[in-house]
C-alpha cells in the first residue's frame, strides 16, 4: 500500500498521527498539534487543523454514535488506530459538508488498509456505512 498522494489524503494521515500521538501521550490534541508545529519542520496543512479541531469538538457525539453502532465492539476494545480512523471518518461524514459521504468512507477505509489489521478495512467500512445510512436521522 502506498501513502496518500492528495493534499487532503496527506492532511488526513497527519491528523490521524496527531490524534494518535495525543491519545498515546495522554495530552490534548491541540498540545500535540502545537508540538508538531514548534518542534518539527512539518508543514501542517490547514485541513489537518480542521480535522483535528472537528474531531475534538464533536468527539463526544461521534463516540456515542460509534459506540451505539459498532456491533459487539466497545470503543475501548478497538485498536487505537481504528478508533481514530473511525472518528476522522465519522467527522468528515457527519459534520463536514465539503466532503462527499462516499469519499469520507473510502478515505477512512484506505487509512485502515495502510495502517491497521487485515480485518480493519471491512470493520471501518461497515461501521461508517451504517452511519452513512443513518445520517439523516442521526443529525435530525
Amino acid at each position: 500500500m502506498s501513502a496518500p498522494t492528495s493534499a487532503r489524503g496527506k492532511a488526513r494521515r497527519r491528523a490521524l498521527d496527531i490524534l494518535f500521538e495525543a491519545e498515546q501521550r495522554s495530552v490534548s490534541a491541540f498540545d500535540a498539534l502545537r508540538d508538531r508545529r514548534e518542534k518539527t519542520d512539518q508543514i501542517i496543512n490547514p485541513y489537518t487543523v480542521d480535522l483535528v479541531e472537528g474531531v475534538v469538538s464533536q468527539q463526544i457525539q461521534i463516540d456515542e454514535f460509534l459506540s451505539t453502532y459498532a456491533q459487539g465492539w466497545t470503543l475501548e476494545r478497538m485498536p487505537s488506530v481504528d478508533r481514530i480512523i473511525l472518528r476522522l471518518g465519522a467527522w468528515e461524514l457527519l459534520f463536514n459538508d465539503d466532503v462527499p459521504d462516499g469519499v469520507a468512507v473510502s478515505e477512512a477505509v484506505s487509512l485502515a488498509k495502510i495502517l491497521s489489521t487485515d480485518e480493519s478495512p471491512s470493520f471501518v467500512n461497515g461501521l461508517l456505512g451504517r452511519l452513512q445510512k443513518l445520517k439523516p436521522t442521526l443529525l435530525a
